[in-house]
């Protein structure tokens, strides 16, 4: 997902000073079946009579799992030609106030009900986390941020270059927006150069070491534009997509040299089961987009993973892989808190620093300005949790949340009121694993990320400190805030309640900055990993071992495309779209 871990640790200290608990959910209906009608809920589902262009009738050409970042453009893709069914387990983002308006994004990251557009889950680690649970995946709760992979990265994967930019630049025609630069990230953008982040490369989408402002999802009204709009460029009468639509498990034929997939299970939003199969024809297939980690836990839980994992929970094998959800990583993150002495304004990612350290700078400030945002109530499991970054992850307890909670409930909000300065370990080295937890495909499974087990990881945790640091202590920054290093040890003194110093005193110290990594580590939501090629998948993202099976998201990335992979992921489901099409009908693909 994007960044956001900073302003949220900023929302959490505000959010927690609350009582009372108005509706923190945002307010849906069914208004967009009449713009969408190939969007309906999973309990709608009718096996269509003839819908497929292949010789068996009764069946989908694709179906696909996850309504995401990667699985909304390929569907839209595909359907072009293919009869393509989409099951999607959560809901439509756009009538839900809470995912569309900029100022309330976050809200969903804090709701933790059955019906919320993200999941909560926690890693081993002991830092929480969330999943994205609704149509448009990331792109629905993720702070926006759009900037290209870098050629390094292209390369690296091995994808056709001028049709990786040809589907990059269908993405951007369609949701991507330029920011509306706010002057707390002209002040960012000021101190980075200052700082030595140079040159300063503009506005653009490319990945260039140096300063830079890139895109965004919001459009200038505030208004959220995520990759389920992508499906209007799908040809209606081709697809269906359905939401609340949970998969189960993939089914398989056993009859050949190897097990073929032949459809899926799926659960509907009152718990009733379906079967939706496949066309016999041979380009028919299942393809997996639910991201990395309900990706390869639906493998898994289909029986493709460790055959001893997979025993233990009576699950029949169907190819025993033992890299499936291996190589799990997830960027760490840290954040220095810049204080205003001024009205602060809202702003989400829109400057970064990319650096030749290792690490990515961002920033972001304020946090939402609506009534229900600032009183709301978050609850015990709240995303805001995951960024209580004073306290060392293991020790994020129940009860060391309540105490937190106690001690601040005579600050007021305004003291809370300021921005972050964000340092993200860029392709980082220390990776974990994930292993089912049961069979539910409801449940999240249990996931590690083995945060700086690396030390290399480490070592550019603290370079990325110390710059930060010297970011916050720039000029630029301080005449736009009016506030000075002194005020900001004042402030984190006051607010802070734990045994780390949340801007060290001493830079130079490395040992006292390596415990602060460790201490203060949060996510960033760029975690992937689980379905490696060449372990998991071929390089044409084909399952190993099965046929008529890919998986198509961030699971198979090695390392987390640029400073924010959303761009890349999108890009992905539209690439992968052409490059099937065109090796199902050649020159007749038409796209």
């Amino acid at each position: 997902m994007a960044s956001v871990g900073a302003l949220k640790f900023l929302l959490y200290l505000g959010l927690w000073l609350c009582n009372f608990l108005p509706q923190c959910q945002g307010k849906q209906n069914n208004k967009y079946e009449n713009k969408h009608p190939f969007i309906k809920n999973a309990s709608t589902f009718q096996i269509p009579p003839s819908i497929s262009t292949t010789s068996t009738n009764n069946a989908y050409d694709y179906i696909i799992v996850g309504g995401g970042t990667a699985g909304c453009p390929l569907a839209a893709t595909l359907s072009k030609n293919f009869s393509v069914l989409l099951l999607e387990r959560g809901g439509v983002p756009f009538t839900n106030s809470n995912v569309t308006f900029l100022r309330n994004f976050h809200i969903s990251l804090a709701d933790t009900s059955p019906t919320s557009a993200s999941q909560y889950f926690s890693s081993t680690d002991g830092v929480h986390n969330a999943r994205a649970r609704i149509l448009g995946g990331g792109s629905s709760i993720n702070a926006g941020f759009y900037t290209r992979a870098s050629q390094r990265f292209i390369e690296k994967v091995g994808w056709d270059a001028n049709l990786v930019n040809e589907s990059y630049q269908w993405v951007e025609k369609r949701i991507v927006h330029h920011p509306k630069f706010s002057p707390y990230q002209d002040a960012v953008k000021e101190s980075l150069l200052d700082s030595g982040v140079s040159p300063f490369n503009g506005f653009t989408y490319d990945h260039i070491y140096g300063t830079k402002v890139g895109g965004t999802i919001f459009d200038k009204f505030g208004r959220r534009h995520t990759t389920a709009e992508l499906l209007a460029s799908g040809n209606p009468d081709k697809l269906t997509v359905l939401v609340y639509a949970t998969v189960q498990k993939i089914v398989f034929d056993h009859k050949g040299e190897k097990p073929k997939a032949v459809g899926v299970i799926f659960k509907d939003e009152n718990g009733r089961q379906h079967e939706a199969i496949l066309g016999n024809d041979r380009h028919s297939e299942v393809i997996v987009c639910s991201g990395a980690i309900g990706s390869p836990q639906l493998l898994m839980l289909s029986g493709i993973g460790p055959k001893a994992e997979l025993q233990n929970l009576n699950i029949t094998v169907v190819h025993d892989n033992p890299f499936v959800g291996k190589g799990m990583v997830d960027n760490p993150m840290n954040t220095v808190f810049v204080p205003f002495s001024r009205p602060v304004n809202q702003s989400l990612i829109q400057t970064v620093g990319i650096t030749k350290l290792g690490v990515y700078i961002e920033a972001s400030s304020g946090f939402s300005q609506s009534n229900d945002s600032i009183h709301c109530h978050h609850g015990m499991l709240s995303a805001e949790i995951g960024q209580l970054s004073t306290i060392p992850p293991k020790q994020r307890s129940k009860e060391a949340i309540q105490a937190f909670r106690d001690n601040k409930r005579d600050i007021p909000i305004e003291a809370f009121k300021g921005g972050f300065i964000l340092s993200k370990v860029a392709s980082a080295w220390s990776a974990g694993k994930l292993r089912l937890n049961n069979t539910s495909a409801e449940d999240n499974p249990i996931v590690t990320f083995n945060y700086f087990s690396h030390p290399y990881d480490l070592q550019r945790c603290v370079e990325g400190i110390r710059l930060a640091t010297k970011v916050v202590q720039s000029q630029h920054l301080t005449n736009y805030t009016l506030s000075d290093r002194k005020t900001i040890e004042k402030l984190l003194n006051l607010s802070v309640k734990a045994n780390v110093n949340l801007i060290p005193k001493h830079p130079n110290d490395t040992e006292s900055l390596e415990q602060f990594c460790k201490d203060t580590v949060i996510t960033i939501w760029h975690y992937h990993g689980g379905c490696h090629v060449g372990k998991v998948v071929s390089n044409d993202y084909k399952v190993l071992g099965v046929d008529k099976l890919r998986v198509v998201d961030g699971s198979t990335f090695t390392e987390s495309p640029g400073a924010n992979p959303q761009a890349t992921v999108m890009m992905m489901g539209r690439y992968m779209g052409l490059k099937i099409l065109s090796e199902t009908l050649g020159n007749l693909a038409g796209v």
